[in-house]
């Protein structure tokens, strides 16, 4: 296969990007977790990705980016080329003038490169809730929270006269908007770019991007609407094998589902050895069932098929596993059916040994 060359039509011109959660594994300690996704960034730099971006949970057992900006600075220290970016940082969390400020700075230190993703979630439980200081309803606010955030990013808002996002005011810091379903009327009211998923549910999705083309609003972020689809791709020599990497993941999901927690990944022999109730069994083969995963030249047909039927401006893809070694294959086998343009690595800034 020809690396530059994708192995489906559909596939021409569309940007690939990913986002990564930080899975911690068992065994293993949460910061290795967020060292784990700093090399993925190199890595995915260096395949050709488009963007990397990273998430937003909060005392979640089984995921260590609870402070997106602070890692994506390290992300975009790391890498030299690939955008950097959040999926997402979670609005009703946050003030918007410090969401402003900190992207400022990030846009600053990393000039031309850095992406502002928004979400509407609040935390998992009361309890996480209640210790950010928010409730349930304050997701029902987020559309005004994004009017002020833009309003900070280009110096329109008015409502704090004399106070500025420094040094973010003026700033070419894109924003994206995290929805489904409702959510993305509110990226078309705005005129953003909009990150839907998953596609897995296909018709839901579908229904999403319709709603968000129809109600878009023309503004001076996006001219036109800008849709980015985002799922779980995995990508393996066989397409057992690419089933495999689905596991750990299925049975996180199946175990928050029955336990109430969202533990770290598992290796994947150890969940099909488990005994699971007929319920467990149940979520967990619905957690498995419907990801794009096989072999390059299926991954290439199911992709392809779906940036097609979505008219999908860009994939966006999330693939989280135990086995760090078959998830770095699968980004490399990925980036060669999408036919990305490999980049070269940077050149070592440290001198040569006895070098002046």
């Amino acid at each position: 296969m020809n690396p530059n060359r994708p192995a489906h039509p559909a596939l021409a011109g569309v940007p690939v990007s990913v986002l990564d959660r930080s899975r911690v594994r068992e065994g293993r300690p949460p910061a290795e977790a967020l060292r784990d996704t700093v090399d993925l960034a190199r890595r995915a730099d260096r395949l050709g990705y488009h963007r990397f971006w990273v998430s937003e949970h909060h005392s979640v057992p089984g995921v260590a980016g609870s402070a997106p900006t602070v890692l994506a600075a390290a992300v975009a220290a790391a890498t030299s080329a690939i955008r950097v970016g959040t999926g997402g940082v979670m609005l009703p969390n946050h003030q918007p003038l410090v969401v402003a400020e900190q992207f400022g700075v990030l846009e600053a230190l990393f000039p031309g490169r850095i992406d502002l993703g928004l979400g509407r979630s609040v935390g998992f439980t009361d309890g996480i809730r209640r210790a950010l200081g928010r409730g349930v309803t304050d997701a029902d606010g987020f559309e005004d929270q994004l009017a002020e955030l833009l309003g900070w990013l280009d110096g329109s808002q008015t409502a704090h006269p004399q106070v500025h996002a420094r040094p973010a005011e003026g700033l070419a810091i894109p924003p994206y908007v995290l929805a489904t379903g409702e959510g993305a009327g509110v990226a078309a009211r705005a005129g953003l770019p909009l990150v839907v998923g998953d596609l897995r549910r296909r018709d839901r999705l579908l229904a999403a991007v319709d709603a968000y083309r129809r109600g878009f609003r023309p503004s001076a972020w996006a001219e036109r609407p800008y849709v980015v689809v985002s799922g779980t791709v995995a990508v393996a020599g066989t397409e057992a094998a690419a089933r495999r990497l689905l596991v750990p993941e299925a049975w996180a999901l199946a175990y928050s589902r029955t336990r109430g927690s969202f533990p770290p990944l598992a290796p994947a022999e150890q969940v099909e050895g488990l005994e699971m109730t007929a319920k467990q069994r149940g979520f967990y083969e619905a957690a498995l069932a419907g990801h794009i995963h096989g072999t390059e030249e299926q991954v290439a047909s199911e992709l392809g098929g779906a940036v097609v039927e979505s008219g999908a401006d860009e994939v966006l893809v999330t693939t989280s596993t135990y086995d760090r070694a078959a998830l770095l294959d699968s980004y490399g086998r990925l980036a060669r059916l999408a036919g990305l343009t490999p980049r070269p690595a940077p050149a070592d800034p440290r001198p040569a040994p006895g070098a002046p």
